[in-house]
Order: structure tokens, then C-alpha cells, then sequence
């Protein structure tokens, strides 16, 4: 392991966490409080940089990746449906 993948994992894991009371929020409230553009952009944007990170062999830093763009990608399926 390399220490970037540390960095890159340890960063990504405070976005993860300022992200889950939003989504929880958003639940909780039945509202899409994040606007359609940015939470469609930031989704696709966070798969590819975890696929870029997968490809370098970034293993934390491909996985918790992913989790934020899932992330991202539900308070955009939120605004759609609410």
C-alpha cells in the first residue's frame, strides 16, 4: 500500500460522512434538496475517478470512490423522485 492511497481513502471517507446525513435527510423528509445538475455531475465525476483509481491500484481509494459516488448518486435519484 502507498501512502497516497492513505490520503486519497482518508479524504474520501470525510466526504462520506458530510454526505450520509444529507441522503439521510433527504429520506427522512421525502425532498431532493441537492439541485439535478449537481448531483448528477458529482456522481458520474466520483465514478470516474474511482475507475481511475481502481486502474492505478488504488484499492481503498477505488472502494470508499465508489461508495461516494453511490452517495452523490442517490441524492440525485432523490431529486428526481421527491
Amino acid at each position: 500500500m502507498i501512502w497516497q492511497d492513505l490520503i486519497i481513502t482518508l479524504v474520501n471517507v470525510i466526504f462520506a460522512y458530510a454526505l450520509i446525513p444529507q441522503v439521510y435527510q433527504g429520506f427522512k423528509e421525502k425532498k431532493g434538496f441537492i439541485h439535478i445538475q449537481t448531483g448528477f455531475l458529482n456522481s458520474l465525476g466520483m465514478f470516474l475517478v474511482a475507475f481511475a483509481f481502481f486502474t492505478l491500484g488504488l484499492t481503498f481509494s477505488w472502494i470508499i470512490g465508489a461508495f461516494n459516488a453511490t452517495l452523490w448518486m442517490v441524492l440525485f435519484i432523490q431529486k428526481i423522485i421527491y
